[in-house]
């Protein structure tokens, strides 16, 4: 199966040409011009690459990556840059990039460096597709959640909760953490909605099961893990 591949490049001739010829090789690919639209598109499911620009229309590819670093290690990262910048290479690279494309930039050789990318992606530690903890199973391609032999039925915004918090399992998050992850960088509602929807996630996948895998850190946040 092909990777299915984020191109979040502002340029709408560069983006319809890396659609084509990335599509011409067999990968499913997916556009975004800015990088508010990017970020939103990255959260909306799970990538096996993201092809990212630098220089962007409200948020930078700088500052997208150092979201899509806070809540995922593992999704590779090509930066894609009009500057033959030593700097903002290493400062990239140093905030998670996998690579660094300068443009422009031969189909061929971008070929190989995506191939290199996709080839030492990291596994899951369970070594399955999708995410889990104990007995709870997440598939982020199918949206089905399950502990033990019972699925669960979530909300889009719980499922979207529930895969930030799997994929920063035994980390203790904060509300502002939680909302940066899950509602977007642009929102500015009540931080309280996090509490809220905790109390919906917890009701549907922890309270009538062992163990209890959603803890409250009092004072600091939310941590999910397994406490055996």
């Amino acid at each position: 199966m092909k990777a299915d591949i984020l191109v979040i490049e502002d340029e709408q001739k560069i983006a319809r040409v890396l659609e084509i010829e990335l599509e011409y090789e067999g990968y499913t690919v997916t556009k975004a011009h800015d990088g508010a639209e990017g970020m939103d598109l990255f959260r909306s499911k799970s990538w096996d690459l993201v092809l990212l620009d630098v220089m962007l229309p409200s948020m930078s590819g700088t500052d997208v990556l150092k979201r899509i670093r806070k809540g995922d290690t593992a999704t590779p990262v090509i930066m894609l840059t009009a500057k033959d910048n030593v700097e903002d290479k290493v400062t990239g690279l140093d905030l998670g990039a996998n690579d660094y494309v300068t443009k422009p930039f031969d189909f061929e050789e971008l070929l190989a460096r995506i191939r290199a990318a996709l080839r030492f992606k990291p596994a899951d530690e369970t070594g399955e597709p999708g995410l889990s903890l104990a007995d709870l199973k997440v598939n982020e391609s199918t949206h089905e959640v399950s502990r033990g032999e019972d699925k669960i039925d979530l909300t889009a915004k719980e499922f979207a909760l529930l895969v930030y918090l799997l994929k920063n399992k035994r980390q203790v998050l904060n509300r502002e953490q939680l909302l940066d992850g899950v509602w977007g960088y642009d929102y500015y509602g009540d931080t309280n909605i996090v509490d809220v929807y905790i109390r919906y996630l917890r009701n549907k996948m922890d309270k009538n099961y062992e163990p209890k895998l959603l803890h409250t850190v009092r004072g600091v946040g939310y941590v999910l893990k397994d406490p055996r």
